[in-house]
């Protein structure tokens, strides 16, 4: 059996990196290792919402919504349990707090990569009489800069540095998983850090979807403008996670290897070559899920 034949009967495990630990998630449950102050690996382990498993999950870009909806909270749910876990409080997650804390951090990303960058389209447009789709084009731009001196400028932080080292991690495990390796941390290590189906991926062609996407409304006054920025946001997403998957499943073609260079150069900023003891608390969380995957 040839890999690519190979690769495309195998499960689309995912994750993410968290703090000082790894969340792998399977189609029906996710499980967070985490290295603990005093150095030994603990893992918590959560089902799924059923939603992963229904028919909703079959139908194009409403599966892509209702996935990225469930990212976001299970990843924000990673996040605070790795963040107790360094702290030694109580990993119980409830209250007003994190629900203010992930509408704050939402607002603020839309705000910034939306809203920002149309504003300064609208400008230009406005001020130096430039075409609608010469505004558009210049808008995603702005949008694109953003995203990568944000990705570049946390990555200057040490504590990031770490967490981009367990996000190199996460996609060496599920690179050598796809590949039928040993999982062992001195057999993943000879594994690439950068995946077809990460996130960072995702961000970048929302960014690339969005010129097409608002070129196409026309000219506009500002206030519409900013109003379909945030009006088409679930559009965009359905769209993008669509052509994620498309690339992942045929990341072989000689066509879509070409256009996944883009994606898989950006994971660079995201990502940082992991050390042999990060990479076992990698593999600790996908042996967790997927032992109980294949329960």
């Amino acid at each position: 059996m040839n890999l690519k034949k190979q690769i495309t009967k195998l499960p689309n495990y995912g994750g993410q990196a968290v703090i000082e630990g790894v969340m792998m998630r399977g189609k029906k449950f996710a499980a967070i290792a985490m290295r603990t102050p005093d150095g030994d690996i603990t893992v918590h382990t959560e089902k799924l919402s059923k939603i992963y498993q229904s028919r909703i999950m079959s139908i194009p870009f409403l599966r892509g919504l209702i996935g990225l909806y469930d990212a976001l909270i299970l990843g924000m749910k990673a996040l605070t349990i790795s963040a107790n876990t360094q702290t030694g409080e109580d990993d119980k997650i409830e209250g007003p707090a994190l629900f203010f804390t992930f509408i704050l951090s939402l607002g603020i990303a839309i705000l910034v990569f939306f809203l920002i960058p149309a504003g300064i389209g609208q400008a230009v447009e406005h001020y130096l009489n430039w075409k609608a789709w010469t505004g558009n084009l210049l808008e995603g731009l702005v949008r694109l800069i953003f995203l990568i001196a944000y990705m570049w400028g946390i990555g200057q932080m040490e504590d990031i540095k770490r967490v981009f080292s367990y996000h190199g991690a996460e996609h060496k495990v599920i690179n050598a998983f796809e590949d039928s390796a040993e999982l062992v941390p001195e057999t993943v290590t000879n594994y690439s850090r950068e995946h077809a189906r990460c996130g960072t991926a995702f961000l970048l062609i929302v960014v690339f979807f969005s010129v097409f996407l608002f070129t196409a409304l026309g000219p506009m006054t500002l206030l519409w403008r900013l109003i379909s920025r945030i009006l088409l946001l679930p559009l965009l997403a359905g769209i993008a996670y669509e052509y994620l998957r498309w690339t992942a499943e045929n990341q072989h073609q000689p066509l879509v290897k070409m256009l996944i260079q883009p994606n898989l150069a950006l994971q660079r900023l995201t990502t940082n070559e992991p050390s042999l003891d990060i990479l076992e608390v990698s593999i600790a969380a996908f042996n967790a899920m997927r032992e109980l995957e294949e329960a």
